[in-house]
């Protein structure tokens, strides 16, 4: 079976023929995992097979597997070969942390995709928490409210409320993107946290949330989070206007 499910992968593979050969080798490779024929842990042909059906040189297929390495497509293991990575979440969050530190904008857009998200959050959690998870929220409060000062950790508690309540939802999907997006949010969280009375207004909307989803009230944690983060938003939006004007 094996066997066969190799041949099959290899034929997928074809002769390159453009200049940039590199990048040709690694485009075929992320379309074959695009279309499902290379499923992560699967284990890629060998080096003299690649080159045969690519029809390159060791060089540039070495090159191609090396890029897709760094950015956690593709794993070598020592003495076995090289495989589709298993943990997906290390090339997301590559593309992600690229794309942030390139566009200024992409945390701003980042929290309008949390708005969209974590509404539906609110309200699951509401419907599905546990005794237990409602305590680790609490405490989580607790810890934000004393790092009032030091926007640094007020950022890393808000992320972690938010993830908090992502886990209690049971929608592991939220929580896996929400995971991926989360360092990239703390930068823009901690800028707004530094802006004078942000993170108290911060906490006590965190309050009103938990006191929803305590109360097993969908309808209200969900409105709730809607605003919470639709003036996180608009917080941000304003101290990135204030920092660019006091340039």
């Amino acid at each position: 079976m094996a066997n066969i499910e190799s041949t099959i992968l290899q034929n997928k593979f074809m002769p390159i023929d453009k200049t940039s050969l590199s990048e040709e080798i690694a485009g075929q490779i992320m379309s074959l995992v695009s279309s499902g024929d290379l499923m992560p842990g699967q284990k890629l042909p060998s080096e003299r097979e690649l080159c045969l059906r690519f029809g390159v040189g060791r060089s540039s297929l070495r090159e191609a597997l090396r890029c897709l390495t760094i950015v956690g497509v593709l794993e070598t293991r020592v003495g076995e070969g090289t495989f589709l990575a298993m943990n997906r979440d290390k090339f997301i969050g590559k593309v992600l942390e690229w794309r942030v530190a390139t566009e200024r904008k992409n945390v701003e857009n980042l929290m309008k995709v949390r708005l969209a998200l974590e509404t539906e959050t609110a309200s699951n959690a509401a419907l599905n928490t546990t005794e237990d998870e409602v305590r680790k929220l609490e405490a989580l409060l607790a810890k934000m409210k004393a790092s009032i000062g030091n926007p640094e950790q007020v950022a890393a508690t808000d992320i972690a409320f938010h993830l908090g309540i992502a886990e209690a939802s049971c929608n592991e999907l939220i929580f896996d993107l929400l995971t991926l997006i989360r360092s990239q949010l703390e930068q823009g969280l901690m800028k707004v946290s530094a802006f004078p009375g942000a993170s108290e207004i911060a906490y006590n909307e965190h309050v009103l949330i938990l006191n929803a989803i305590r109360a097993r009230d969908p309808e209200s944690a969900k409105a709730l989070m809607r605003d919470h983060i639709g003036k996180a938003l608009k917080r941000y939006v304003e101290v990135n206007s204030s920092a660019g004007t006091s340039k």
